[in-house]
Parts: structure tokens; C-alpha cells; sequence
């Protein structure tokens, strides 16, 4: 696991002071080292975080004849086959590390290099006598790339934005159109960024940079497509297993963390790590640490706790903005950035449950086509109708019901936090023509999934957006803020090869969710963790909201400059006031919030 970070000149050859700062700014992810290539307009620069082939992985690293160079953040678990296969090839090895594999498969397959890979994955590779970029990022993107083309036509890219920031050719600027899909999603959707000319590379995607054009192009597109014949719980349970061992692979230890609910619980019981690691609160309602604390104890593993006060969690958010790149109104990211820190005291490597709701239909929104089937049957007209009615109204569980009711299945999901509408947008923005509603990203997932089961279409935008957006960038940004590798055996391609094709039926119904994980887990967890109600990792922000000094420190944001830039302030205070009196729209503030104290790390004064 590391960082990577570098350039291709627009004019001229590259200046290898340069890349001195951009290396500086993500040294977090790499502290074992630093390595770079700088030649003609190329200039690449890695940051390493040694887990695999200590003493010989240091990167940039060069093919037989050296004219290919390549900077990688990731892992290959089957480096090893994939050695053998190209040593039987004629290949010759110089080192024990999966990025070698990357070389010889380049120069073997080139782009037929990629489906062969299982791990997580993004990396850049220069070919020094074609003078041709090529960029590649895993299937469910699990590790982030980012790419900036600046006005005099060098390429930039890097593991994190903030390495661009010192770059003489980039000019930082605030994408403002971005801000609007921000607030319905609580996270920067889609390939564009807030800032200016910044994309992200795609899950699934691949980059070419040659002749001075930037051209991607979707390697993978990860599908579900429902089965009808069940999946016995043996079967997926060792998908799982055989997924554990290989996450495992290291030189360096592998421990875990484990919250109360079933995903980590289940990768703790498959994989064995020697310790684990579980996030607590004072306050009970928020608290997993027991069920935690009882599964460890069981299972013989160690189990460190790290309780999080009120106060050091608020005193954290600027550092969790700053390494998020981008404002993220996802509360537990502070958590993660804790628990993360705590892990790095000691290890270098752990193993998390991410990806298992997105895969196995894990969120309680996939329950929602089962809970009231007898009003889905009403005309299409007469919910429709009801429906704006209710939109009238405050809002209210039974007035909440009929709105979302009233819509087709397309309108009213939009993954599992979606925060504000269009019309409470209006309200609260200084300045917004309406022109932020997420719904474009989400048109050609609903078209691709057309006669496919509900819960199936739900995953297939989860997968692609809320996973990628969410999910995994923070599983990253805050485990390399604390230089820790996080793995995540549940996002493999030969897990998911199973689980895009379980029946509809395995996933989730009117009771229950994860039904086909939860019965395979039940072979090896206690029957209460196995069963145990999805938490979603919670946070106890929204009491803390109604606590001084913290619903001062909210006000006092909403009352600088840059909150009245961009929202009307009236609103700011008003939601912050009927929350304190009992409303609950915490989300929504702290969605806000979270903003502008990111605005203030990376545009304030």
C-alpha cells in the first residue's frame, strides 16, 4: 500500500523539483520510503508503505529492458500464480513483490493484463519509448486515482488531490457545480470533483495519455445478475474463506477490525487475525464494543477498544476533511479515523468488512420493495397524486411514506443516505437554478438493469456510486492518513462473481437482509451475531448537536463568510434551532457543516 503521485509535462522536460512537493503532500501513505523517475516530460513518484517484499519493492520499478516504469498503490493476492504463469512464459523475476507482475503481464497481455488481476489496485505505468501513460484503477475502486489536464497541457495525477496542490501548472480552483450533488448525496458523486478541472479515475476504467490526449475507457463493468438456483451456505462460505486467506498474504502482520454487526464479525471468524480493533462511545445507544468485546473473546482473538470522547471527535474534523480531499458528510469517517490510528499504534495491516451490504443486500433500503407492497399495487396515478399532496405537508413519518410512495422506484432511491431535495436545495442555497439533481448519474444503471429484480437494481447503483464514493474513499483516506493498509475480502472478484448471481430471493425480504451471507455465517459465528440488526456504524452526532460547546461551534461556522458565499444563513440557524427543539435533521447540518470546514482547509485564508 502507498501513494503515487507525478506528472507529464505540458512543454519541455520535467522538472524534478516538482514532484519533490507532491510526494511531500501524501507522505502519510508512504513513510518506508520514496522513490522517483524523472526523464524527458515524465516524472513519476511513489511513497512506500512496505507490506510485501520488504527489502525489494521499493518503487518506481522497471521491466527487463527498462523501458517500461510504473509507481503502483495496491495489492495482487495472486501474484504468486500469476509469477509462475509468466515465469513458465519466459519471464524473469528480479524481486519478490506483486508489482513486478504488473511489468511482465503489461509486456505478456497489455490491456488483457487487468481481468487476469485479483486485489485491489491503481497505478500508472510510463512507456518510455512509445511516450505513452497508462493508467489503470480496480473493478469496485478500492484504491483512488485522480488526473488533472492543467492550461499548458501537463497531465497530473496522484493517489490524493492535495498533491497537486504545489504543482507550478496546476491552479486551484473551487468547482462550485459540484456542491449541489454534494448535498444530496453527502459525498462528491460522479467523475468530476470540487475543484476545477481535478477528475477522478473511474472504478473499473483504465487511462491513456499519449500525443497530448487524455482518453479513458471502462475495462470492467461489474454486473448482478440474479440466478434462480440457490447458493448453499457451504458454497459461499468458502468463496469467503478462500477470499480471507488470500487477503491475508504478507509479510508484515494482518489484524482486524470488528464492530458489533455481521460483516467483521464473520471476515474476523474466517481469517483469525492475532488482534482486532472496535470503536466505543460513552453514550450506550451508539456503543458495539460489547458484542464486540464477546465475539473476540470467543473467536480467542485480542480486542483493543478505543473509546472516542465528544470533544476530541469535534477537534478531529478539519484533519478528517483535510485527508478526505473532498468535503464528506459521512460522520463515521471521524470514527475511522480514529480506530484507524488506534490499529496503526501497532500494525500495518487490517482487514474490514466493507463491500458485504453492497454485494448481499445488506441495507435496510433493500427491505422497502417487501414493507408495503399492498399500496405499490395502487395506480401508478393515485400514489403519484398522494404523493404531492403529502409534499405539502411538514414533514412526518406518514407524510414521508406517500412522498416517497408517490414515486417510481428510480426517483425515490438514490442510495442509502440520500440527504436533501431538489426544493429544500432551493431553500437553502444563496444561489441554485435547480441544475444539481443527481438523478443523471443514475439513468444509464436503472436503463441497464431494466426487468431485473428491485433489490439487484438498488446494488447496481450502490456498487458504482454510494461504494466507490463513500465507502471505499474513506476506508482509504483514513487508513493512509494513519499510514495502515485496510483490505476488504469482501470486495473480490471471485466473491462477487457468487454474489452478483445469487437469486433475488437470497438478499433481502420484508425481515431480513444479507439472508444468504447471514445463514452462511451462522455456520461459524453464535447465533446473535449472525443475526444481529445492521447499526450502520453509528455516530452520536446527532445528541451531541443539542451539547455545548459543539452546538456553538456549528453556529459559529454558519455565521462566518464563506457559509453566507454559498447558503442563506437564515436557514443555516433555523435548521440548527429546530433541531435543538426536537426536529432531528442532524444530517443535514452536519452535511452543511462538513463543508464549510473543508472549504476552510483547502480556500480559506
Amino acid at each position: 500500500m502507498c501513494g503515487i503521485a507525478g506528472f507529464i509535462a505540458g512543454q519541455g522536460a520535467a522538472d524534478a523539483g516538482a514532484l519533490t512537493p507532491m510526494l511531500a503532500r501524501i507522505a502519510h501513505r508512504g513513510p518506508d520510503g520514496q522513490g522517483t523517475f524523472v526523464e524527458g516530460p515524465a516524472a513519476l513518484g511513489h511513497c512506500r508503505l512496505a507490506i510485501i517484499d520488504l527489502a525489494g519493492g521499493a518503487q518506481p520499478l522497471y521491466s527487463e529492458d527498462k523501458n517500461l516504469v510504473i509507481v503502483f498503490n495496491g495489492e495482487i493476492y495472486n501474484y504468486k500464480a500469476l509469477t509462475a504463469e509468466l515465469t513458465a512464459l519466459g519471464h524473469c523475476f528480479a524481486t519478490r513483490t506483486d508489482t513486478e507482475v504488473l511489468l511482465h503481464g503489461w509486456e505478456q497481455w497489455g490491456r488483457e493484463l487487468l481481468p487476469r488481476l485479483r486485489g485491489m489496485f491503481a497505478f500508472a505505468l510510463w512507456d518510455r519509448r512509445a511516450g505513452t501513460l497508462f493508467c489503470a484503477r480496480d473493478m469496485f475502486g478500492i484504491k483512488p486515482l485522480y488526473y488533472c489536464r492543467c492550461a499548458d497541457g501537463t497531465l497530473l495525477f496522484a493517489s490524493e488531490i492535495k498533491a497537486f496542490l504545489d504543482h507550478p501548472s496546476f491552479e486551484k480552483r473551487l468547482n462550485a457545480a459540484q456542491l449541489p450533488l454534494y448535498l444530496s448525496c453527502q459525498y462528491s458523486p460522479g467523475r468530476d470533483t470540487f475543484f476545477a478541472g481535478v477528475e477522478k479515475l473511474l472504478p473499473g476504467h483504465f487511462l491513456i495519455f499519449s500525443d497530448g490526449i487524455v482518453r479513458t475507457t471502462r475495462w470492467v463493468q461489474p454486473a448482478f445478475l440474479p440466478g434462480e438456483t440457490p447458493v448453499p451456505p457451504s458454497e459461499l462460505e468458502a468463496v469467503l474463506q478462500d477470499s480471507a486467506a488470500a487477503h491475508k498474504i504478507a509479510d508484515v502482520e494482518v489484524a482486524g477490525f470488528l464492530s458489533g454487526g455481521v460483516d467483521s464479525a464473520y471476515i474476523t471468524a474466517l481469517a483469525r487475525p492475532g488482534r482486532t480493533y472496535t470503536i466505543s462511545y460513552a453514550e450506550p445507544r451508539y456503543d458495539e464494543s460489547f458484542p464486540a468485546r464477546t465475539l473476540a473473546r470467543s473467536l480467542g482473538v485480542r480486542n483493543r477498544v478505543r473509546r472516542i470522547s465528544p470533544g476530541e471527535f469535534w477537534d478531529a474534523v478539519p484533519a478528517v476533511q483535510y485527508h478526505m480531499d473532498e468535503p464528506l458528510a459521512d460522520a463515521a469517517a471521524v470514527a475511522l479515523y480514529f480506530l484507524n490510528r488506534e490499529a496503526a499504534r501497532e500494525v500495518k495491516v487490517c482487514l474490514s468488512g466493507e463491500g458485504a451490504d453492497e454485494l448481499f443486500g445488506g441495507y435496510n433500503i433493500y427491505r422497502d420493495p417487501f414493507t408495503a407492497q399492498w399500496y405499490d399495487r395502487l395506480p401508478p396515478w393515485l400514489r403519484g397524486g398522494l404523493g404531492a399532496a403529502a409534499g405539502l405537508l411538514p414533514p412526518g413519518p406518514g407524510v414521508n411514506f406517500l412522498v416517497r410512495r408517490g414515486c417510481p422506484l428510480e426517483e425515490r432511491y438514490f442510495g442509502p443516505t440520500a440527504l436533501m431535495t431538489e426544493r429544500e436545495k432551493r431553500r437553502l442555497l444563496a444561489d441554485y437554478e435547480g441544475d444539481g439533481d443527481p438523478m443523471f448519474l443514475t439513468e444509464a444503471l436503472w436503463d441497464s438493469t431494466e426487468g431485473l429484480d428491485p433489490v439487484s437494481r438498488m446494488q447496481q447503483v450502490d456498487i458504482n456510486l454510494w461504494l466507490a464514493g463513500d465507502i471505499l474513499l474513506k476506508a482509504d483516506k483514513m487508513s493512509m492518513a494513519h499510514s495502515l493498509e485496510l483490505r476488504v475480502p469482501f470486495l473480490d472478484k471471485e466473491v462477487f462473481a457468487l454474489a452478483a448471481a445469487l437469486p433475488a430471493a437470497a438478499k433481502a425480504d420484508a425481515r431480513m437482509t444479507k439472508i444468504a451471507l447471514r445463514q452462511a455465517a451462522a455456520r461459524t459465528l453464535p447465533p446473535a451475531s449472525a443475526a444481529r440488526k445492521k447499526l450502520g456504524f453509528p455516530v452520536p452526532v446527532r445528541d451531541w448537536l443539542r451539547q455545548e460547546p459543539y452546538t456553538s461551534r456549528v453556529r459559529a461556522a454558519f455565521a462566518r463568510p464563506a457559509a453566507a458565499q454559498f447558503f442563506r444563513p437564515q436557514v443555516l440557524h433555523s435548521m440548527l434551532n429546530r433541531h435543538l427543539h426536537g426536529g432531528d435533521c442532524w444530517r443535514q447540518i452536519w452535511c452543511v457543516y462538513s463543508f464549510l470546514i473543508w472549504y476552510e482547509q483547502f480556500f480559506g485564508a
